[in-house]
């Protein structure tokens, strides 16, 4: 426990649990993870978790079960889904969760814990001053934050947010661009990169409000409400947008090819990361459709 700069992962088995988690949560927050190595939830858990433990190296201790290996562990602990997600502090549970948990999701329990950076918090204090309408106040906080910890792709990758959020495509796309890869293809980065293709998409139509004016004098143009889910998009829209999609896929399913479809599928990816219960709804809707 002494290397602060080694990230806490272990492999826990009956023989060693007392002393890897019991013990451990005396000094750290340890985080259990139930898992089947087979389960594609649990592999994925398992590597924000690890990613997690490198960002915050002696912060806590991500700390592994392989329920069918470990069965006197997944007894004792009840354990009936997976993955399920045990928290020990002063040698007791204090907090279970069950199913998938995103990165965001895990970030914030682990804050309640203690474990952050210092730069997340200035990032929460500009995520604030901006839903406030204080985007100047936010730019200067998320300007301080970067300064202090320039490693932090999130704190860039908010900026862009802002930027997108008061239409400074230029600036969003030329601060995106400079990101690293890493960080463009994790669920924020592929959120932002998303909303970009669908603004620059946006462009090409004749905006949004005219769209609508359209769409109430000609409801049955698919092309009108195909062009006006690309602008909800563009704006974050998500759920008016999948409206004008489905509409399409319902009343006539082979415009452009299945044009709807398959942007439907795009958004759903786009979903996957950041709410796969919402991405889930919509595939099933969508496939109830293409089975009728």
């Amino acid at each position: 426990m002494s290397d602060e700069n080694k990230p806490l992962i272990f492999e826990v088995s009956q023989n060693n649990f007392e002393d890897l988690v019991v013990h451990n949560s005396s000094h750290l927050p340890v985080l259990v993870e139930f898992m089947g190595i087979w389960s594609e939830p649990c592999i994925k858990t398992e590597y924000i978790l690890s990613d997690l433990a490198k960002e915050f190296p002696g912060g806590f201790v991500f700390a592994k079960v392989d329920i069918d290996e470990q069965e006197e562990l997944k007894q004792q602990f009840s354990i009936t889904n997976i993955p399920t997600l045990a928290v020990f502090k002063d040698g007791k549970e204090v907090q279970r969760e069950e199913g998938e948990l995103q990165q965001e999701e895990l970030r914030i329990l682990l804050k309640h814990y203690g474990v952050l950076r210092k730069s997340d918090e200035l990032r929460d204090q500009a995520r604030i001053k901006h839903m406030a309408g204080d985007t100047q106040s936010a730019i200067m906080l998320l300007t301080q934050a970067i300064s202090s910890d320039p490693s932090n792709t999130r704190i860039a990758l908010d900026m862009v947010q802002i930027f997108l959020d008061i239409n400074e495509l230029e600036q969003a796309q030329a601060l995106f661009d400079k990101l690293p890869e890493s960080a463009k293809t994790k669920d924020m980065g592929l959120s932002i990169s998303s909303q970009l293709n669908f603004i620059r998409l946006a462009q090409n139509t004749s905006g949004i409000d005219s769209l609508k004016v359209q769409m109430l004098s000609t409801p049955n143009d698919y092309q009108v409400r195909f062009d006006l889910a690309v602008c909800l998009f563009a704006q974050h829209e998500i759920e008016e947008g999948m409206e004008m999609l489905f509409f399409i896929q319902e009343n006539e399913s082979s415009f452009k090819e299945g044009a709807a479809r398959e942007m439907i599928g795009m958004i759903c990816n786009m979903l996957a990361n950041t709410n796969p219960e919402e991405s889930g709804a919509y595939r099933q809707r969508l496939a109830n459709l293409i089975s009728e």
